[in-house]
C-alpha cells in the first residue's frame, strides 16, 4: 500500500489524531468521487450534486484552523443539506439506486467524523470530574 503524506499544523494535528483510523476510508471515498464527478464532466452527462463538495468543505474548515467555537458550529453548506435531505426523504418513499445509496453512506460517514470532532471539543471545553 502507497503511503502519502501531508503536512498539517501541528494543532490541528494533535485534534485530529483521535480520528486517525478513519483518514484512509474517508480520503479513499473523497477522491473517488472526485474522480467519478471528473469523468461525468468529460462525458458531459448530468449528475446529481454529490459529497465531493462536502468533503471539500469540511477539508478547507478544517485547513483554517478553526477554532473550538467555530468546530461547534460548523453545519455543512446548504447545497449539501437539501441533497441530504432529498436522499433521506427518497430512501423513504423508494429505492436508492446505487449511486445514492453511496452517496447516502458518504454522507452518514462525514456526519460521524463531524460528530466525533464536536464531541472532542466539548470534552475539551467541559472535562468531566477527575478520578
Amino acid at each position: 500500500m502507497a503511503q502519502i503524506t501531508i503536512d498539517i499544523p501541528d494543532d490541528l494535528a494533535q485534534r485530529l489524531a483521535p480520528y486517525q483510523n478513519q483518514f484512509s476510508g474517508l480520503f479513499t471515498r473523497l477522491i473517488a468521487t472526485t474522480l467519478l464527478s471528473q469523468q461525468s464532466l468529460e462525458q458531459s452527462t448530468p449528475t446529481p450534486p454529490n459529497t465531493s463538495s462536502t468533503y471539500q468543505d469540511i477539508l478547507d474548515f478544517l485547513i483554517s484552523q478553526p477554532t473550538s467555537a467555530q468546530i461547534i458550529g460548523f453545519q455543512v453548506s446548504e447545497p449539501s443539506q437539501s441533497r441530504l435531505q432529498t436522499l433521506l426523504k427518497k430512501n423513504r418513499e423508494t429505492t436508492l439506486n446505487p449511486s445514492e445509496s453511496a452517496e447516502l453512506d458518504l454522507y452518514e460517514q462525514l456526519d460521524t467524523l463531524i460528530g466525533l470532532l464536536k464531541v472532542r471539543v466539548y470534552a475539551t471545553l467541559n472535562p468531566g470530574p477527575q478520578n
